[in-house]
């Protein structure tokens, strides 16, 4: 078995998913809404799959979708696309493995920022390259510039970086961009930005990707998701963004990891990157009531819960909550004992993790949010 393959467990998220399906709890743990999705989307796909072709589509996606992500992102944050800079993947996972395969050789360092999605650093010694971590800090999450610097060495070929940021909630500022692209350009590294939580922002902050910025526009890359961006998961449709030389770099990667995506999926994204600004603003207003519903919940329950500006979840410090275990055993017992799924910070670490936050997701229905906060109060004042 490949060294790196033989190594890893099964994702936090499968493990706490499948916990909820074998006890019967309430799942606020995996990012997913309990709603099936909007009905644009879902009629869209349905009338593809009768109506259009089912066969491959071109490799790097529907020009049609493509020339769609070009609109979207024109309308929303004011870029200037190009065809020949987009790549339609297979969700953003696959998107990331594009860029790690197809940018890095065996050797090169990436520098990841902890808490991060448990699939970067896997990609990244899955083709031998080197993870080096640096780590945000509590409470406000925010990049450690001293730390990065740190980090570059002359093996140094990219920055991977999360905008929103999962599991924090917290974004990376224009400015914090204009250092990057100092510290990019002086050393020759590729910035690589997760941004698949890039439309779901809920405290009037505006999202500032770094093909915005001048200095990174050439050597960044972007990563974007349909699924985020509806709601829809499951559907696993996303894109890469770039200049063309790295465009057609990441295309020759993704050809050898799945080559396509299905054609009535992307037929459907299509026509809802079309939808008008405000279809895309009240979609997004669909799921604030049921964060402020778990934020007041959790703070009338006795949790300390921090700031967080995007993302369908947000997060307790468990000591200021009065609770004095790790957050791997608050969690355990939370499904065992509440029967309500939450996910530990430190599942998000490769090396010297967090382990005082608990996250919780709050796309669930109104009735299933009340339930899971109830048992949450429950169980917190059993812990005093």
């Amino acid at each position: 078995m490949n060294r790196s393959i033989a190594k890893l467990g099964t994702t936090i998220f499968e493990v706490m998913s499948g916990l909820a399906r074998e006890t019967g709890a309430i799942n606020l743990g995996q990012g997913f809404p309990d709603a099936q999705g909007p009905t644009e989307l879902l009629d869209a796909a349905a009338r593809a799959l009768t109506e259009r072709s089912n066969q491959y589509p071109p490799m790097r996606g529907l020009p049609e979708l493509r020339a769609a992500i070009a609109h979207y992102y024109k309308a929303h944050q004011d870029l200037d696309l190009a065809d020949d800079e987009i790549v339609v993947t297979s969700g953003a996972t696959e998107g990331l493995a594009a860029c790690i395969t197809g940018l890095l050789n065996p050797g090169d360092e990436v520098i990841l920022v902890q808490p991060l999605y448990d699939a970067y650093a896997p990609l990244a010694e899955l083709i031998g390259a080197v993870p080096r971590f640096i780590s945000l800090a509590p409470p406000d999450w925010k990049l450690p510039m001293d730390a990065l610097c740190a980090a570059v060495t002359p093996r140094t070929r990219m920055i991977l970086l999360n905008t929103p940021h999962n599991p924090t909630g917290s974004m990376i500022s224009r400015a914090e961009f204009e250092e990057l692209a100092v510290i990019c350009e002086t050393h020759d590294i590729v910035l690589v930005c997760d941004e698949v939580w890039e439309a779901m922002i809920f405290d009037g902050s505006r999202h500032v990707s770094p093909l915005a910025v001048e200095g990174l526009r050439q050597r960044s890359v972007k990563i974007g998701s349909a699924g985020k961006i509806f709601s829809l998961t499951g559907w696993k449709v996303g894109w890469l963004c770039a200049a063309p030389p790295l465009a057609s770099v990441l295309a020759k990667a993704h050809q050898f990891l799945t080559f396509t995506t299905p054609p009535s999926l992307q037929w459907a994204v299509t026509e809802g990157l079309m939808l008008p600004v405000e279809w895309h603003k009240a979609h997004v207003r669909s799921h604030a009531d049921g964060r402020a519903r778990l934020e007041a919940g959790l703070k009338d329950a006795g949790f300390a819960v921090l700031p967080s500006s995007a993302t369908w979840f947000l997060h307790a410090d468990l000591k200021a909550s009065g609770i004095e275990l790790p957050d791997t055993e608050f969690c355990d017992r939370s499904v065992r004992e509440a029967k309500v799924v939450t996910i530990p910070f430190s599942a998000f670490y490769a090396q010297a993790p967090e382990t005082g936050f608990v996250r919780f997701c709050f796309t669930k229905p109104e009735a299933t949010l009340d339930e899971a906060l109830g048992r949450l109060a429950q169980f917190r004042q059993s812990l005093l």
